[in-house]
């Protein structure tokens, strides 16, 4: 295949009414596609389903220090779930708090409690501060942005690189500026580049020292489990570096069975110090008369330790991987050689990020809605929206299922051609 840019102005004309012409043809039919978000598929759910009868009568519902889950009780979780997380995740049981169902809850919560109360050692509540910022590696998680927008936090966008953050960024400006109180991370299959942290990226943000005595890391390791080969990305300890640079307050970690289980009802974990924890759970105890501990319980009960949830992951890879190869098989046979677009194929986690000519994503996200195909809108992977060259789309395999999935991404790849012929038929003018 010849490059894009290297076409002559009929040959684009060509290459503009094929895909043109296609794309009627799919608009026509009137379809609803919908790519928009990580949700796993009704397969995956179904894996799941039998946990729904773990707790059958009163005696499952008692914990192995004698409490009955069905009453009020441990804010922090029960016994046996905190060691389920402490096995999987090589964090100490007692840094671990057992919450609702939702990481992003306690994420929110997290920041909310620090505007309003402070973090531990820190001077005051953030919004007493004047204007507080975080740090936004990007492209990143829609999710965590939204979040500092809601609550009126500047973000300040660092570039992802392979390694993980761009570390020199992160540094120039956490360690100059007090009024940044933190930094999103997701360390492990990153969203949505799919990228792990190297071990030197995590010893850097151990050993990092910002301007601000209440900075704190936001480690979101939504995808700790989530491995699509039998070669999964290995993530080093941040705890454990932590400890040998006495940085360990700095952290505040996050985990759920959100793709797991189900993601309705999953259970989710915050994980801190315990300078971190004892300041947090007088907050929890006015906040909350306590969370789901049957949910806790019946966790504990269908997996019993770590090695069942990673069979049991083993099982939702084989149902996702053969999407995410239709993905990229299907990118490369469509796009490989343009020169037009690249794209990540990611070991682990949940999305594919597609990166465009500069000035395409736009556009491509405008012509798949047309055609009935829904994306994650073009510019969310970024702070405020703001794509600075408008090009990344992310791409959420997961939901559909394998037919529907070839079809949306066959007609993506018509609308990329479409666009890029657009663009560059403007050099004729």
């Amino acid at each position: 295949m010849k490059e894009f840019r290297t076409l002559t102005k009929d040959e684009l004309t060509e290459e503009y009414n094929k895909a043109r012409g296609a794309l009627k043809e799919w608009e026509a039919k009137g379809l609803k596609l919908d790519l928009t978000r990580g949700k796993p598929g009704q397969a995956q759910l179904d894996l799941t389903t039998d946990m729904l009868s773990v707790i059958s009568d009163r005696e499952d519902c008692f914990s192995e220090n004698g409490l009955d889950c069905r009453n009020y009780g441990i804010l922090d979780g029960l016994p046996e779930t905190k060691r389920l997380f402490s096995e999987l995740l090589g964090i100490p049981e007692q840094r671990i708090l057992v919450l609702g169902n939702s990481s992003l809850n306690a994420m929110y919560d997290t920041i909310t409690r620090a505007m309003l109360f402070g973090v531990a050692g820190g001077n005051e509540p953030w919004c007493r501060q004047g204007r507080i910022k975080f740090i936004c590696p990007s492209p990143g998680y829609d999710r965590h942005f939204a979040i500092c927008q809601r609550i009126g936090i500047e973000m300040l966008p660092v570039p992802m690189t392979p390694e993980g953050p761009d570390m020199n960024a992160v540094y120039d400006i956490a360690c100059s500026d007090p009024s940044v109180k933190g930094i999103w991370c997701v360390p492990k299959y990153s969203n949505p580049e799919g990228i792990t942290y190297s071990d030197e990226t995590v010893e850097q943000f151990a050993a990092l020292r910002p301007a601000a005595n209440d900075f704190r890391i936001f480690w979101d390791n939504a995808y700790s489990v989530h491995d699509l080969t039998d070669e999964p990305a290995e993530l080093a300890d941040i705890f454990t570096a932590a400890e040998k640079y006495g940085t360990q307050d700095n952290i505040f970690y996050f985990a759920s069975t959100s793709k797991i289980t189900f993601p309705g009802s999953g259970v989710a974990i915050m994980a801190a110090s315990e300078k971190n924890i004892e300041q947090i759970k007088p907050f929890l105890a006015t906040q909350t008369i306590g969370y789901d501990k049957i949910n806790q319980m019946r966790h504990v009960k269908y997996f019993k330790n770590a090695e069942g949830i990673r069979a049991h992951m083993k099982r939702h890879a084989a149902i996702i991987k053969p999407k995410f190869d239709i993905v990229t098989s299907t990118f490369e046979r469509e796009l490989g050689g343009l020169g037009i677009a690249e794209w990540n194929e990611p070991k682990g986690g949940y999305f594919i990020s597609l990166n465009l000519e500069d000035g395409l994503a736009r556009r491509v996200y405008r012509l798949a809605m047309k055609t009935g195909v829904k994306l994650t809108p073009a510019g969310a992977t970024y702070p405020y929206g703001r794509d600075p060259r408008d090009r990344n789309l992310r791409i959420a395999p997961t939901y559909p299922e394998n037919d529907e999935l070839q079809t949306a991404i066959d007609i993506l790849c018509l609308c990329i051609k479409r666009a890029a012929a657009e663009k560059y038929l403007k050099n004729f003018e």
